[in-house]
């Protein structure tokens, strides 16, 4: 799906959906499977990832048997309106007649999506009740490509992307690694490496009682079954579900557009939203992503997205004499709030800074509490919450000179992050895959772009509270 040849597949799940979508029990979006802790869930440039609206389809022979065995095997119609065809970047979906807002684009039946259901009973009954669900649709994929051209999958199957197609951070080595380690993207591909494993160690015991059906897959054979679920996959009622035919359409990053579960019908589909002409490549959009989200998910990433963010972890030092007091302060009073404002972590101690969505409260009632130097200043800090709505540390200080002091101290923090990226992405050089470069690049580019706002807003910040 997206691959170097597909960079245009789907995300790992269409995350958020705009509020402005009206939705229901029986009518509910779908979403992409996020299992990242720390994303509340990856390509080159968005010029080169997006083809232009006006590419035509050059549809492949092979490709063009696909939806008529999908409509056998559904015992429906799946679609009239889209045939399948080749962007410059692999498969995509194209307008096979005029279509206008509001045309239902597809349904695909909930009977001919791969799930968990899918499993063998002997199969499911050997694998542990924590290994996710990503992991057990990874199983049936393997099972599938074992069987080749006996599955009645196989002509879903055999145009899945290929391991070398895939550039999600976690096919990444450790010297292309390296080339984002400034970015909190790198402990994150780090950890959800372990999850991966984890879940492998959980399934393994399916490949040890039936080696003639799985031949022993690899971890890495594993790894890629597994991302191929994480990135084209749906979340549904059945945990989550690969849909064929729906997972070639691509992402456009203003489309209104996304795949939505109707539970009343049994199946899943698209209306479109906006007009098509014949030969237009039909996008939908995936969600609202930030690139490291893009690049661990689903090998991608955008130079122009409005959505990255980056970490800022601060704690208390252990040498602080008031230590024990801030962190009662801290723990007691603010992580709740702080854990609800930085959902992506679990530590309340860490904070993400979105593009356009300033500093966040949290953190700065954080900076206020730990530049406190005496027990009195820390009694000023509650007295002043009872005066307000009682969260301590939430409003300016009355104080000047420690609401800068406060303040400095993000900036301190902010500009030695953006001295880091700057520094890394001078170091970059061209690896075995310069697409892989390109990525790091529009990852770190990206970050250091959010960076430098905040940097900026901190700084005028202090500005305005010494001349006024």
């Amino acid at each position: 799906m997206f691959s170097s040849s597909q960079l245009s597949k789907n995300l790992a799940f269409k995350m958020l959906i705009h509020s402005g979508i009206i939705t229901n029990s029986l009518w509910t979006p779908s979403r992409r499977p996020i299992l990242f802790p720390l994303f509340r869930c990856f390509f080159i440039s968005a010029n080169d990832f997006i083809s232009s609206s006006s590419s035509k389809a050059s549809c492949v022979d092979d490709d063009c048997l696909f939806l008529p065995w999908l409509k056998r095997k559904a015992g429906a119609e799946i679609s009239t309106a889209l045939s399948i065809g080749m962007s410059s970047y692999g498969r995509a979906l194209y307008a096979s007649e005029q279509i206008k807002r509001g045309d239902c684009l597809l349904e695909v039946p909930f009977s001919v999506q791969l799930s968990p259901e899918n499993l063998r009973p002997e199969f499911r009954k050997l694998i542990k009740d924590e290994v996710c669900s990503v992991a057990k649709v990874a199983v049936v994929i393997l099972y599938e490509k074992k069987m080749g051209q006996h599955s009645e999958w196989e002509p879903y199957i055999s145009r899945l992307p290929l391991p070398e197609d895939m550039h999600s951070s976690i096919f990444w080595s450790d010297e292309e690694l390296g080339m984002i380690f400034p970015s909190c993207l790198y402990q994150e591909t780090l950890k959800q490496k372990m999850l991966i494993q984890r879940d492998y160690l959980g399934v393994k015991l399916v490949f040890d009682e039936f080696p003639d059906l799985f031949q022993d897959p690899t971890l890495e054979e594993f790894t890629c079954a597994y991302q191929l679920v994480q990135s084209r996959a749906w979340e549904s009622p059945k945990g989550v579900s690969l849909i064929p035919f729906a997972d070639f359409l691509n992402h456009d990053n203003t489309s209104g557009a996304y795949l939505f579960g109707n539970q009343h019908k049994q199946h899943s589909e698209v209306t479109a939203d906006r007009d098509y002409a014949v030969g237009d490549e039909v996008r939908i959009r995936y969600g609202k992503f930030s690139n490291a989200e893009l690049l661990l998910g689903y090998g991608f990433t955008l130079s122009n997205t409005t959505y990255d963010f980056f970490q800022v972890d601060l704690m208390i030092p252990h040498d602080d004499e008031l230590y024990t007091q801030k962190f009662d302060i801290l723990h007691n009073l603010c992580a709740p709030s702080m854990k609800k404002d930085n959902e992506f972590t679990s530590c309340w101690s860490s904070f993400k800074i979105k593009q356009r969505k300033g500093i966040p409260l949290s953190l700065r009632a954080f900076a206020r509490i730990l530049v406190c130097k005496s027990q009195q200043e820390l009694d000023d800090l509650r007295e002043e919450a009872t005066q307000s709505d009682g969260r301590v540390a939430r409003y300016p200080l009355k104080n000047k000179v420690r609401e800068i002091a406060a303040h400095q101290l993000l900036l301190s923090k902010v500009s030695q992050l953006i001295g880091k990226h700057n520094q890394h992405i001078k170091l970059l050089v061209p690896t075995t895959s310069d697409l892989r470069r390109r990525l790091a690049q529009d990852l770190l580019q990206g970050e250091l772009r959010v960076m430098k706002s905040a940097r900026d807003w901190l700084a005028n910040y202090c500005f305005m509270l010494r001349t006024n």
